[in-house]
Formats: C-alpha cells, structure tokens, sequence
C-alpha cells in the first residue's frame, strides 16, 4: 500500500518502529510491505525536521530501529531513489535546508551514538549506526538532476555539509565525511582537494589509519 497521508508522528512509527530482525531481510525487502510515497515536498519537510532534531524525533528507539529505519529512507539500495531531493517542484530553500541539515543530524546523533571505529578498515567493534554514518554519502538520493538549473547550488551546498561534518569531533563522521569527498573528487577536485588538505594541517595529530584515508580519498580512491 502507499502511504501518502502520514502525520510526521505516523510517518517515524513506520519508518522506525518496526522490528529489526535477525538473520533476515528488513521489513523494507518484503514483496508486499507498505511504503512512504508522499509529495515530494512533504518528503523533504518531513526528512528536514528529523534530521534537524533527531534527538526529540527518535527518543525512544533502539539505534538498531534508527540504523533501520535511516537505511529505508534515504539509502538507495533499500528503496530506491524516489527523487524527492531532485524534485524541482520543491523551492530550492527548502532542498537547500535539507541538505544542510544532515550536518546536524550527524552532530546530533552520530557524533554520539557511533563507536570510535573505522568502517573501512571493517573493524569489529564498530556500533550499529557505523556504518549507516560511513555510508552516508555513498547511498543517499540524487540532490539534482543534469537539467536543474540549481545543480551548482545544491552540490556545493552538499560539499559544504560534507566539510562541517570532516571537522566534528568524531572519527567516524570524519571518515563518512571523507568517504563522501573521495567520491566526489572527480567531479570536484579543485573543492575536494582543499577541504582535505585543510583537514589534514588542522588535525595532523589524528589518527594515523585516518590521515591515510584522507590520502586516498584526496585522489578518489574510496570504495
């Protein structure tokens, strides 16, 4: 069934309040499970106040339920990209503020709740939300579309977040940060390859596993 007509209280119900099962596909992979199909407009209201207040919006789940329940929206292996984000329907401001606003949401709740463990090294004790936060900007939806004229705005807005989140004091949003900019060096290398660099002057003494990374996504070489 789609689900169109959520309040924002039923819309986190049916994003996070579902079972997390054991040695089993999400709910999400069911053939026939319900699905969040709003306007696009209502989509980015709703994913704009969580992640700007993720603390109030989430009280009372598990991280399992909130590492569940954040892959179904926004990793496009889980649903699809529902274009959403990309919509040029939706006042720029408004898609603008969302892509601001993941910033928060990784100050606010994975610079807290994620284990000092780096995923791309898959180390065992990394937390649940770990790599949910690594993979971030690996599996989120498209921001813009070839022929928006907003393009330009949107990906320096996204490159920008990815710079205020490098600087949070968490080395797993750092490497989500940078696993970010690696692969977006391609396409942006005369951005990418300062904000590294200034990361690297700035916390010279930081983990030596972590500088490392940043070499390798300063040349795009992230998986």
């Amino acid at each position: 069934m789609r689900l169109q007509t959520l309040s924002f209280h039923d819309w986190l119900e049916h994003a996070f309040g579902r079972e997390v099962r054991v040695q089993q596909a999400p709910w999400y992979f069911d053939p026939e499970h319900d699905w969040w199909d709003p306007p696009p407009a209502e989509a980015v209201s709703y994913l704009t106040r969580l992640f700007e207040n993720p603390q109030t919006a989430l009280e009372g789940f598990a991280d399992s339920q909130i590492a569940q329940g954040l892959t179904y929206l926004v990793n496009t292996s889980a649903s699809g990209d529902s274009r959403w984000l990309c919509s040029t329907d939706v006042p720029i401001k408004d898609r603008v503020r969302c892509v601001k606003s993941i910033a928060e949401l990784f100050a606010k709740l994975f610079e807290s709740r994620c284990t000092p463990s780096l995923s791309h090294l898959s180390e065992a004790d990394a937390g649940t939300l770990n790599c949910v936060c690594y993979m971030w900007w690996d599996a989120f939806p498209c921001l813009a579309l070839a022929d928006d004229p907003h393009l330009p705005t949107l990906h320096d807005c996204a490159l920008r977040t990815m710079e205020r989140i490098l600087h949070l004091n968490s080395i797993a949003c750092q490497e989500s940060a940078l696993h970010g900019l690696g692969h977006w060096q391609r396409g942006y290398s005369d951005k990418v390859t300062p904000i590294i660099d200034h990361f690297c002057t700035v916390h010279a003494k930081a983990d030596f596993r972590l500088l490392a990374y940043a070499q390798s996504a300063r040349c795009g070489c992230v998986l």
